[in-house]
């Protein structure tokens, strides 16, 4: 039995493969003690062919299984149902990894005895300016509140599938990925968490994770985030706690200002909520040039960290709308894990 499989659910991703497998290749570790599985979800782009012809520079065990389209949590599932490994590590196909990254997580969880794990993401130098500044809003404390693998996260961690890694014995107790279109990483974590399994973030093992290549997809991801928020609550209350509404909060207290200001022509209280907002914004600008050194990247940063508020503030309102008629509610879905 190899020790680790490295499960990757893959929709319609060819280049992101090609340049997931070229890190892969680096890997400094012991190849003979892991693989590559990719469970392919129906795509049409190729990818069969591709990695029917790849041949490994590096001696790295590659291989795939297909299945008819059904989601990335289905496809993570039948990854762990097919391999044969002591622990399964998930990856996304936007993820490139460091040398480094496998032997970081193997000497944690021998360290630390971990059931399950998960490490943070971040960027890389080759990085567009535009997928730095939304790594800047996804990990930074005024964007997430560090919950995303930062030692300093304001609550609980919760690996998420982008990075995440679990032993065998996980899985056969607590079972797979429910069917949750949105927030099915998070239920996992927390159900691993139910069934009394010790969890751990290490932090060296991070990844570098492209996400999404423009500000639409930005901005979808992150509404659907909202409302995976409001599903989540219903499954595990734990999971939703106050400060998650803060963004829905200003949304609503921007709109009730407007009806004020408009019905009784007191218009001087917007100049506190603008020096406010900019006071926001010039702290984002700074962080962010200071951590990339390029101006290109902390200007795109104040916009993304603006779509990461009110997306998921419009998209926690609209799934608590939804929640009064419907079991779950719905996100984004057309083309959401495909190219498009």
């Amino acid at each position: 039995m190899i020790k680790y499989s490295i499960i990757v659910a893959v929709y319609n991703r060819i280049g992101e493969v090609q340049e997931l497998l070229s890190s892969a290749e680096q890997l400094d570790f012991d190849r003979q003690a892991f693989e590559i599985l990719f469970v392919d979800d129906g795509s049409t782009d190729g990818f069969r062919e591709m990695i029917k012809d790849y041949h490994s520079t590096s001696g790295l065990q590659v291989r795939a299984v297909y299945q008819t389209n059904q989601g990335p949590g289905a496809a993570r599932n039948h990854g762990m149902e097919v391999a044969t490994s002591q622990y399964f590590i998930f990856l996304d196909s936007d993820c490139m990894v460091p040398p480094e990254w496998l032997g970081n997580i193997d000497r944690q969880i021998e360290a630390d005895h971990l059931d399950a794990f998960g490490g943070p993401d971040t960027f890389h130098p080759s990085f567009s300016p535009l997928l730095k500044a939304i790594n800047y809003s996804m990990t930074s404390f005024l964007g997430t509140g560090g919950t995303r693998g930062s030692k300093k996260s304001i609550g609980k961690f919760y690996p998420r599938s982008f990075n995440m890694g679990l032993h065998r014995r996980v899985f056969e107790k607590i079972g797979g990925m429910n069917q949750l279109r949105h927030g099915q990483d998070m239920d996992f974590s927390a159900r691993i968490y139910d069934g009394g399994f010790k969890v751990g973030l290490i932090p060296d093992a991070f990844v570098y994770h492209k996400r999404r290549t423009s500000l639409w997809k930005f901005f979808k991801q992150i509404f659907n985030w909202g409302v995976a928020r409001i599903n989540l609550g219903r499954l595990h209350p734990s999971l939703l706690k106050p400060v998650h509404f803060l963004p829905s909060l200003i949304i609503i207290g921007l709109v009730g200002l407007l009806i004020f200001s408009i019905g009784t022509g007191i218009w001087w209280i917007w100049m506190l909520v603008a020096s406010g907002y900019v006071l926001v914004c010039v702290i984002a600008f700074v962080q962010s040039l200071i951590q990339y050194g390029e101006i290109k990247t902390a200007l795109l940063s104040v916009i993304t960290l603006n779509i990461q508020v009110f997306a998921y503030g419009f998209g926690l309102l609209s799934a608590a709308w939804q929640s009064l008629w419907h079991d779950e509610a719905k996100g984004f879905t057309k083309n959401y894990y495909g190219k498009k």
